[in-house]
């Protein structure tokens, strides 16, 4: 049914687990880009039965809001993820979708409409469901030897301004000097274990040295986005100690 005190558009898709789930289950909010060519083309996909893919919310360039699932249903848009303890994440959380080609397509910066629905919709959810600012999520945090998406043009310092979500406290002047510097092994070690403890999965079927790589891309895309290197240097060490302080467990 269309959410009270949220002007949405009604399009559902046939993709969903029949079965409802409770209000204590959502706890995460989920972000995607499209990743299609255009949003007609995502929009079909979307509702298409035979994509098996899914979300429950699209928002399109326009910056309207659509239903397609809706949040005490499940929707097929997580696939194989992981955060913290949690596994296969659509059970727990709810997906938005925001219509952008995405690296495959010409990847262009969300626009001012776009963004101005995230924070009505975000904000919305968040209080609804009583949302923890470290479970507003990307689809590369949950999933990072998969995905990129929203990607790393994506506003989450903006959110985080706007009390969604959430960022690290530091001197972006000091930030800056340490950018590039090399980290010890230790460090290195250091760096996982703050990963590990924000919720990045530990369980990635692949040799240490790619997944350092693959997991600091994702933090990178989310943390550091002017520079996403797959390097674990003194930059990205810092800033995921200043977020560790900030998890509430």
């Amino acid at each position: 049914m269309p959410q009270s005190n949220l002007k949405t558009i009604i399009d559902y898709s046939p993709n969903f687990d029949p079965i409802k789930r409770k209000f204590r289950d959502i706890k995460f909010i989920i972000f995607h880009y499209t990743g299609m060519k255009n949003e007609r083309l995502a929009t079909k996909r979307l509702i298409d039965s035979k994509s098996k893919v899914s979300s429950h919310y699209l928002i399109r360039n326009d910056g309207k809001i659509v239903v397609l699932v809706p949040d005490l249903y499940i929707a097929w848009h997580a696939g194989v993820s992981s955060w913290k303890k949690f596994k296969f994440l659509n059970k727990n959380s709810i997906g938005i979708e925001i219509s952008n080609p995405g690296h495959n397509f010409n990847y262009k910066k969300f626009s001012n409409k776009q963004v101005n629905s995230i924070l009505v919709l975000s904000k919305f959810l968040i209080n609804k469901y009583n949302i923890k600012p470290e479970n507003i999520l990307g689809h590369s945090d949950i999933a990072p030897d998969r995905k990129k998406d929203p990607g790393e043009k994506f506003p989450w310092e903006y959110l985080y301004k706007n009390k969604i979500g959430y960022w690290y406290d530091l001197d972006q002047k000091v930030l800056l000097k340490k950018r590039v510097q090399k980290t010890s092994a230790k460090e290195k070690k250091i760096f996982i274990r703050n990963l590990n403890k924000i919720g990045y999965s530990k369980n990635l079927k692949i040799n240490q040295n790619k997944y350092l790589k693959i997991i600091t891309k994702a933090f990178q895309r989310r943390f550091r986005q002017k520079m996403i290197n797959g390097i674990a240097d003194k930059e990205c060490l810092i800033i995921s100690d200043n977020l560790t302080k900030k998890i509430k467990n």
